[in-house]
């Protein structure tokens, strides 16, 4: 037999199965985007790769992410500031989006994330000012096709405007029927719900205090029509649970659940401030969880409780949410940071750093939806990144490879990314684009976006 790729004596490969399985000194092979084997192969390969001193592991899945925010990292004038300042003083900057800008910032944003072991992203897109939704989606999707990355997108909104109530200026807000329309569109054009598909689309209404319960509640019916997945904001700080109740009378999980947004299909960013019976509704529902603990900590809305959650059986996984409330796209770093506030926060009951390994591949492909990807198996797609660890930074910190992202980190991009059966970063570059022509693009792109 002959297969495309095969990666020789791994010195570990931590399949992150239900069985969490681990495999020492085994082969893996790979054909036709998906794992043919794991262990001893006997055969040919098109390219051999030493696995000797490296650890193998599922690709990391992103759960969370506003790409376009990736121009808008680091601004002075927003430093210190909680999410509803944060948010107000950011639309100005962000009416003046483009696809060219979409195109660069989701470009460089998903570089970064391919890097550091990322092979599937979630962008929750909102913003759609002036121009198609589509010709934005559009930019998104042509971004990772250039940088081979596996990606969903989402037709996001808004129409809930300041003189209504809202928190978003007019000059973001976009009127339903539009929204609507677009929706369908873009899960015509681009949603791909095939095994192994590498663009799938969600619709994602922004937030409580950004959306209408119209909106809302005909997203969830198209989205079901359609067979895609909801996503949204919800309970990410004390400001939005006390905005709902003045406004609706109840809290964010009880409005949104009555609007049909509860259900497997359905999953929520951040999530920090529910209360125990919202945790069992969660719990029963099958409602997901997308975890962005170093946004939380950035514009301290809080902590999640995802010791609980894990415990009730609730899907958790993690995002690293907009590059501006983080400030960067690294899917890694998230894990160390995850482990360690709750190990702050939770002690004994927090979860291992295998625990929060799973969260961003297993528990990223069951928020997502997808059976293909988030662990390693014989059938399975080929997504997958390596580390080597015969280097002065991992130097006695080998002995739990399951734990050692997490609990040790990284402190430099992986060895190895495969996406779909293609390498698509080697020795901590990309390789299907030109970094620096990216930053090059990126650079122009944002200075002529910021005005400065």
């Amino acid at each position: 037999m002959s297969v495309d790729i095969l990666i020789k004596n791994a010195a570990a490969v931590v399949s992150c199965d239900s069985s969490d399985t681990i495999y020492y000194d085994a082969d893996i092979a790979i054909k036709d985007g998906r794992i043919e084997s794991i262990g001893e192969f006997r055969g040919d390969a098109s390219r051999v790769i030493d696995g000797q001193n490296m650890f193998i592991y599922p690709g990391l899945i992103n759960t969370h992410h506003h790409y376009y925010q990736y121009f808008s990292r680091n601004l002075p004038e927003v430093q210190n500031m909680e999410l509803f300042d944060w948010l107000t003083a950011l639309y100005g900057i962000w009416a003046g989006l483009t696809p060219e800008t979409v195109r660069y910032s989701a470009m460089a944003a998903m570089g970064e994330l391919i890097k550091h072991g990322c092979t599937t992203s979630f962008d929750h897109h909102y913003v759609f000012p002036g121009s198609s939704s589509l010709d934005m989606l559009s930019a998104e999707i042509e971004a990772a096709e250039a940088l081979g990355m596996r990606i969903h997108v989402s037709r996001g909104s808004m129409d809930l405007s300041r003189k209504d109530g809202g928190l978003p200026p007019d000059s973001v807000v976009q009127p339903i029927d539009a929204i609507l329309r677009d929706s369908e569109e873009a899960v015509r054009r681009f949603h791909d719900p095939s095994e192994g598909s590498m663009v799938q689309v969600a619709l994602a209404p922004c937030s409580p205090f950004s959306v209408t319960e119209d909106l809302l509640r005909e997203s969830a019916i198209l989205a079901r029509e359609l067979g895609v997945r909801l996503h949204t904001h919800l309970a990410e700080t004390k400001d939005e649970n006390s905005y709902v109740l003045k406004s609706k009378g109840m809290r964010p999980l009880e409005y949104l659940e009555k609007l049909g947004w509860t259900g497997p299909d359905v999953w929520y960013a951040h999530g920090i401030h529910f209360n125990d019976e919202e945790l069992k509704v969660l719990a029963s529902t099958g409602t997901g969880i997308a975890h962005c603990p170093v946004s939380n900590m950035k514009l301290g809305s809080g902590v999640c409780r995802v010791p609980e959650m894990l415990q009730l059986g609730i899907d958790v996984a993690l995002g690293v949410d907009g590059s501006a409330s983080n400030d960067g796209s690294d899917l890694m770093a998230e894990m160390r940071a995850c482990y360690l506030l709750h190990r702050l926060v939770s002690s004994y009951d927090a979860p291992s750093g295998y625990d929060v390994l799973k969260m961003a591949t297993a528990g990223g492909a069951k928020v997502l939806g997808r059976n293909d990807i988030g662990h390693l198996k014989e059938g399975m797609r080929a997504d997958l990144f390596a580390v080597r660890t015969d280097c002065i930074e991992l130097a006695g910190a080998t002995f739990g490879p399951e734990s050692m992202l997490a609990a040790v980190g990284l402190s430099r991009p992986v060895d190895l990314t495969i996406i779909n059966g293609r390498v698509v970063a080697e020795d901590g570059h990309l390789v299907l684009a030109d970094e620096d022509e990216i930053y090059r693009n990126a650079d122009k792109a944002v200075h002529s976006y910021l005005g400065r």
